[in-house]
């Protein structure tokens, strides 16, 4: 059983990226899924597929590299289950200055700071991507 599943997924892509693996498997959720949609559009990784069905389904995801340079040089998760971090649209993150991505999760749905800005929205502050 894993208490939080989105920090499963973001230590396997991580593991993986060490690695220097082309793709890894993890198990499915709409949470997931959206924020693997986040980082296939802002270039963190080339692709990825659902497969299986029902309480079998899987995330396939497929890494991405410049040369031997990884594209993803770090991920963090910031709001935990046992401290979750809310921020106003006029406060949300940038990370690096603009070089990295804040994944966020607003009434509107799982987006990024910059789209979570534009439409003035806050929310909780789930990951880092850089």
């Amino acid at each position: 059983m894993i208490n939080d599943p989105i920090a499963d997924l973001l230590t396997r892509v991580r593991n993986a990226n060490l690695r220097k693996l082309k793709s890894l498997t993890a198990p499915h959720s709409q949470v997931k899924e959206d924020i693997t949609k986040i980082l296939l559009d802002e270039g963190y990784i080339l692709d990825f597929k659902v497969q299986g069905e029902g309480v079998n389904k899987e995330i396939l995801i497929y890494l991405k590299y410049k040369g031997t340079q990884k594209v993803i040089t770090g991920l963090k998760r910031i709001s935990k289950p046992g401290l979750r971090v809310y921020q106003p649209a006029d406060k949300l993150p940038r990370v690096l200055n603009g070089f990295g991505t804040a994944i966020i999760s607003t009434s509107k749905g799982i987006m990024t700071a910059d789209k979570a800005r534009k439409a003035k929205l806050g929310g909780e502050v789930m990951a880092f991507v850089w």
